[in-house]
C-alpha cells in the first residue's frame, strides 16, 4: 500500500510521471543507483530515527554517513535508528521503500545538506522497486521538511 500512497501523492501534485517502477531491486542505494541510471551519490537515502518525542526522518545524499558528533549536537541525544521490524508500523513504509513522501501522521522529515550539492536526486517511491525524480527544491517541497541538518560525514 506504501507504494500506492506515494504514487497517488504525487499523482495529486501533478508529478505522477515522475515516480519510475523497476523490475530490479532499488532497496540499497547502489541498487537504486544502477536502476535509475545515475552515480550512488544522487540517491536521496531516507533514515529512520526514534527520538524521545516520536520518529523522524532524515534524508541524505547516497555517499554520506551519519556522523554521531553532529546527530548529538543537532537532536540533543544519541543516534538511535528504528530496527528494521518496527520501520513500517512508525513511518509508514518499510524498509527499502522508506521515503519522506505519504508517511505516518507525527512523523517530522528533516534533510542533510549534502543534498544540496545536486540539482537532481532520487528519493524511493515507498517500495524497494520504485524511485521518483526530483530536484532539490522539489524534495524540499513535497517531502514537507522541517529543516535542513547537518548531521552527516564522508561526502565532502
Amino acid at each position: 500500500m506504501s507504494y500506492e500512497n506515494v504514487k497517488q501523492y504525487f499523482e495529486d501534485n501533478n508529478l505522477g510521471e515522475r515516480v519510475k517502477v523497476f523490475v530490479h531491486s532499488s532497496a540499497t542505494v547502489e541498487e537504486a543507483a544502477e536502476a535509475v541510471g545515475c552515480e550512488p551519490k544522487q540517491i536521496a537515502k531516507t533514515m529512520s530515527f526514534l527520538l524521545d518525542n516520536g520518529p523522524i526522518l532524515i534524508v541524505t545524499a547516497g555517499d554520506s554517513k551519519v556522523d554521531n558528533a553532529k546527530y548529538k549536537a543537532a537532536f540533543h541525544q544519541k543516534a538511535k535508528m528504528i530496527p528494521a521490524d518496527s520501520v513500517e508500523k512508525l513511518i509508514g513504509h518499510a524498509p527499502g521503500g522508506v521515503c519522506p513522501f505519504a508517511v505516518n501522521p507525527g512523523v517530522t522529515v528533516y534533510l542533510d545538506v549534502s543534498l544540496k550539492r545536486f540539482d537532481i536526486v532520487f528519493p524511493a517511491a515507498g517500495s524497494g522497486h520504485s524511485a521518483v525524480e526530483l530536484s532539490v527544491e522539489e524534495l524540499e517541497r513535497y517531502s514537507g521538511m522541517t529543516a535542513w541538518v547537518d548531521v552527516c560525514k564522508g561526502w565532502e
